[in-house]
């Protein structure tokens, strides 16, 4: 499995005498928006390895803007990232995949107009991994996808694409995995079987981000939650502190700052 911490962090002394990891994904008092729009406010989080993170909240709280960011695809105007104690910077898109973090956006992010072949072949196009290897990872995590080799992607129903989707970015062995909105449109069965995946890769040591605007299949397999509400983390804590909750942070989006009504969180 990829390993986040080959950013060559080292984190602070244990009790023991050696060295505690680091966090692989860090935020710290992050700012980030669109124009003069902020979407993150101040915005600190942290995620060990091998755990997920349910982040939580309406439309339009920051949870798509927080995974931009930490995928390079947005810089923060102020405030830190850190990957595995790394602080990031300016590190390129393509780099930070070759670190291993791997975005799969809202929409699922598949090539429409490519057969579901050509879309996982173009995983090893870059010669790391071969396109037989490419065709077993893929097949194995969802055997769904095996008969449907030759059709255009487009065609597979929601689901199916959502689970090409994984597949393109499991072949990746990605050490963090963003999920933007992993759930939408698809029914509960379907989201219930792509979670377990989801539950089986952080077994596996995978660092998982899920920003979800429906909250239960997501606080199933999460350890850790975080809900935002117009950019900052209004509830934070386990599954089990933050379900009693989630009304309250759900319905606080107003009273929390009424300026933002309508500000879209892309």
């Amino acid at each position: 499995m990829t390993d986040g911490r080959r950013a060559g962090a080292e984190g602070p002394e244990g009790a023991g005498g050696g060295l505690a990891p680091p966090p692989i994904l860090e935020f710290e008092d992050l700012w980030a928006g669109y124009g003069d729009v902020p979407a993150l406010r101040g915005v600190s989080l942290a995620v060990d390895e091998g755990r997920v993170l349910a982040l939580l909240g309406p439309n339009g709280g920051g949870k798509s803007t927080a995974l931009r960011v930490a995928a390079g695809l947005l810089r923060p105007s102020s405030g830190r990232v850190r990957l595995a104690g790394r602080a990031l910077g300016d590190v390129a898109v393509a780099d930070l995949a070759r670190m291993g973090v791997c975005l799969i956006p809202e929409g699922r992010g598949v090539f429409p107009n490519l057969t579901v072949r050509e879309n996982l072949l173009m995983m090893a196009g870059a010669g790391a991994v071969s396109a037989a290897r490419v065709t077993k990872i893929a097949c194995e995590r969802f055997p769904v996808l095996a008969s449907r080799q030759d059709q255009v992607a487009g065609t597979l129903s929601g689901g199916e694409q959502q689970m090409l989707a994984l597949a393109r970015a499991l072949v990746t062995d990605p050490a963090v995995l963003l999920l933007d909105e992993l759930s939408m449109g698809l029914g509960p069965r379907i989201v219930e079987e792509i979670y377990a995946v989801v539950g089986e890769l952080a077994a596996a040591g995978v660092t998982i981000v899920a920003a979800e605007q429906f909250a239960q299949t997501a606080l199933g397999v999460a350890d850790r939650v975080a809900v935002m509400v117009n950019g900052s983390i209004v509830v934070e804590g386990s599954p089990e502190e933050v379900r009693p909750r989630l009304a309250d942070a759900y319905l606080s989006r107003n009273r929390h700052d009424p300026t933002q009504e309508g500000v879209r969180d892309d």
